[in-house]
């Protein structure tokens, strides 16, 4: 063979090689960007199995972790945008409000908001607007019925507590209808504003210091992520509580009243396999919570020293012992 025959042949090789690989890569993942994973995202990753995803093959999921914090909550959306991912998956407000500061054109699945409308970040239930949609786990409508159900339960409570995050607009509402509810109920209101877990024993203390004789707590993403100190320290000073989700009492934390956070974890793999298929989170309505669980758990409350009503107990949805 000639010197520039062998040169062509090589060269012609040379280009054909890109072209034949890029071939076999086949089509392109999507990708799911998630902030601050936790145990409570699997039955997110389990609703998309359930749609056919399979990690790996024909979906991917990239994670940054912010443990809450509002300035690496920005840094994380801002990670994921610059990926880029397809879609954001957020749980809870804080988290939601920093993806949308980090893109307009993304879209995020917002998962278990306490209120999208009053925190900004939906023009209305049914049409959302913008690059955002989700469903509420409607924290803020239901303050009023939690409270109510855990003085039926715990009578003897007349100073209760709310644990908040200040950083969480649907956390501020919620103390807008504690302050509403209490009164009617002969229960005195004690605010406990917590931003961060690097906060926890300073505000723990000072709540204790007021007295307290329950905790209401949310579902912020702070509080998740860092429940089972919570519980720790509410067993410790025997101090009862009702939680807005079933998982912390399943935990060992006393009763809850709320909608079912796997239910709402699936809606949201439902959005994204939606949005992934061509569907814009202008057209897809935020999604209101179907279920709503009264959960109590025994074992706690005999370790509390209490005595709930049998009446009561009847009415509950689950019973943990």
């Amino acid at each position: 063979m000639k010197r520039r025959e062998f040169i062509t042949l090589l060269g012609g090789a040379a280009v054909a090689w890109p072209l034949t690989a890029r071939a076999q890569q086949g089509p392109k993942i999507p990708r799911v960007g998630i902030i601050d994973e936790a145990p409570m995202w699997n039955a997110f990753r389990e609703g998309l199995r359930d749609l056919g995803y399979v990690e790996g093959r024909n979906i991917a999921f990239d994670y940054r972790y912010a443990n809450g914090v509002p300035e690496r909550l920005a840094q994380a959306a801002a990670e994921l945008v610059r990926l880029p991912v397809d879609v954001i998956a957020t749980f809870g407000t804080p988290p939601t409000v920093a993806a949308m500061r980090s893109t307009t054109t993304i879209p995020i699945v917002m998962i278990g908001i306490g209120d999208p409308v009053r925190a900004g970040l939906a023009q209305s239930l049914a049409h959302p607007g913008g690059n955002v949609t989700g469903n509420t786990i409607l924290g803020a409508a239901v303050v009023a019925k939690r409270l109510q159900l855990f003085k039926e339960a715990v009578p003897t409570v007349s100073r209760v507590a709310l644990l908040w995050n200040p950083d969480n607009a649907s956390n501020v509402l919620n103390v807008d209808e504690v302050q509403a509810a209490a009164p009617a109920l002969d229960m005195t209101f004690i605010s406990v504003p917590m931003r961060s877990s690097n906060e926890f024993y300073s505000v723990f203390a000072a709540m204790m210091r007021e007295r307290p004789d329950g905790l209401l707590i949310t579902a912020d993403p702070i509080q998740q992520l860092h429940i089972g100190q919570i519980i720790d320290f509410l067993a410790t000073n025997r101090l009862p509580a009702m939680f807005q989700v079933r998982e912390n009492v399943v935990a060992g934390g006393l009763m809850s009243y709320g909608a079912s956070v796997p239910d709402l974890f699936r809606g949201g793999a439902r959005y994204v396999h939606r949005i992934l298929q061509g569907s814009s989170p202008v057209d897809l309505p935020v999604e209101l919570p179907t279920k709503f669980e009264l959960v109590i758990n025994v074992k706690t409350a005999k370790a509390l020293g209490l005595a709930i009503p049998e009446s009561f107990l009847l009415r509950a949805d689950e019973l943990i012992e």
